[in-house]
């Protein structure tokens, strides 16, 4: 009779007690640790892994389904595609407590296009003739001429919008005016965001989150499986993908990315200027034996610099499919006899992977490399700034980025007087039907040109506890948006 007394009473107490909070924290883990946190003055991805949408945000923003939303400007208009009117959300604060008004629009945008700017992508603000303010919450940009795809540029990372009064601490304590606030950055381990209580819009769910900087894929895979790590939104183990998919307590995120994984060639080096050995290169690359040995299998094969799953997208792989013995004959054409070429590849296991599988391919057809594993700052500053380099494996994570071949000075060394003249009316026209038709266009320019060797898109594969929603399937924007991620009850 006790006994049966003593299990009654427990049982209403467990009905009693209320369900178990969700937890309001989140420790997501990314491969690379971001140079430093100043989205406007870095070229590295890994900076709007963390930052964008999260900590800064730009007058427009990229949604997870790639399409150009509100920002801090909750409408704009234009009539010639020249002169552009923004219209900012009122009651929006930065994380310092300073109101957020034209004002800092102006101070952002003219930062960006100053000649001493060090914006990675200074070019998205070249076109700007004058940043002016019509009142405090309305500002008028107007360019030097039409520029359909203008609010897609201001929703770049490159143009979020900063603080002056903090501006000279920007790179180690970032003040943006998103949802979350920085919180701290402990080098080499991690950096952690807490949530803005004076956020103009909603709320985040998360009360704080941290990115885990895990660059080892066994160490990415023993943190997944002993819980230290909650998501680890790009995982960089797809060979244990398989083994994650059949345990009940993770969810596998499978999707696309703006991710154009290339062997990158320097225009510079005499050999590389020449088209014969550049069209040998590319055919002597096997991209599906690079995808299922580098990726697992995880991959999409590309034949220019464009995103499979975009509506303008052409498949020209066919332009480079794999075949040495074409290689071989090309190569002798341009008479390059014994050609060695240095291959930089940075840390990320796709470039290391891939580039063992692209030094034997070349071997093959008779072009020898010379190897060197740079880690993450070398590869920016001696590759990407100073274009010291022959070959080079990287994926380009930024939307709809053809337009980089046309840059003066960009690493490639790439110039085409053609391609520039199909860009420059690309910026010119706001009619969709003739845009489409440039964009094609541009694809057949690299392509024929064998600008780089085109490997294959890079696929999202994500992985995270069963319990978390709201993380990105696909990755429009190289970003881990946190704005709608939460827990189930």
């Amino acid at each position: 009779m006790f006994a049966r007394f003593k299990l009654a009473a427990a049982a209403a107490a467990m009905l009693c007690t209320p369900a178990l909070a969700a937890p309001d924290s989140i420790t997501l883990g990314m491969v690379l640790e971001p140079p430093n946190l100043d989205p406007t003055g870095g070229a590295a991805a890994a900076i709007d892994e963390v930052v964008y949408a999260n900590v800064f945000e730009g007058l427009t923003r990229i949604a997870p389904d790639g399409s150009v939303q509100p920002g801090l400007a909750e409408s704009w208009d234009s009539s010639d595609g020249k002169t552009y009117t923004f219209h900012l959300r009122p009651g929006v604060t930065f994380h310092d407590g300073s109101a957020f008004d034209a004002q800092d629009v102006i101070f952002s945008l003219d930062r960006a296009r100053a000649d001493d700017s060090t914006n990675a992508q200074k070019v998205l603000f070249e076109g700007i003739e004058t940043v002016e303010a019509v009142d405090p919450l309305t500002v008028r940009v107007t360019l030097k001429s039409p520029d359909g795809g203008f609010p897609f540029k201001m929703a770049w990372g490159d143009a979020v919008m900063v603080d002056e009064a903090s501006i000279k601490d920007i790179a180690t304590q970032p003040v943006g005016t998103g949802p979350f606030r920085f919180g701290e950055w402990k080098q080499g381990d991690h950096v952690r965001l807490d949530a803005f209580d004076g956020y103009w819009g909603q709320k985040p769910a998360l009360k704080s989150a941290t990115f885990r900087f895990i660059g080892d894929p066994t160490a990415a895979f023993a943190a997944l499986m002993a819980g230290d790590i909650d998501s680890f939104p790009i995982y960089p183990a797809p060979e244990t993908l398989s083994q994650l998919e059949a345990d009940p307590r993770f969810r596998i995120l499978t999707g696309t990315t703006e991710g154009e994984t290339i062997l990158a060639m320097n225009h510079k080096n005499p050999a590389l200027a020449d088209i014969r050995v550049r069209q040998a290169i590319a055919h002597a690359i096997n991209r599906q034996e690079i995808i299922d040995g580098a990726m697992f299998g995880y991959g999409t094969p590309i034949g220019t610099h464009f995103a499979p799953h975009h509506p303008d997208y052409v498949d020209l792989t066919a332009k480079s499919q794999y075949d040495p013995e074409q290689s071989k004959k090309l190569l002798a054409e341009a008479g390059t006899g014994d050609l060695t070429l240095r291959l930089a590849l940075p840390p990320t296991p796709y470039a290391r992977r891939g580039g063992e599988i692209v030094a034997a391919e070349l071997r093959a057809v008779g072009i020898q490399t010379q190897i060197t594993n740079m880690e993450w700052a070398q590869w920016l500053e001696q590759v990407f700034k100073n274009a010291d380099y022959d070959l080079t494996i990287i994926s380009h994570v930024e939307p709809m980025d053809i337009g980089i071949y046309g840059r003066k000075d960009y690493y490639f060394n790439y110039t085409n007087a053609g391609f520039d003249e199909v860009m420059a009316r690309l910026d010119a026209t706001t009619d969709p039907a003739e845009r489409s038709a440039l964009l094609k266009q541009a694809q057949e320019i690299l392509a024929g040109d064998y600008a780089n060797a085109f490997l294959f898109q890079l696929a999202k594969t994500g992985v995270a506890k069963a319990e978390i929603e709201g993380l990105w399937d696909n990755s429009p924007m190289p970003a881990n948006d946190l704005t709608q991620v939460r827990w189930k009850e």
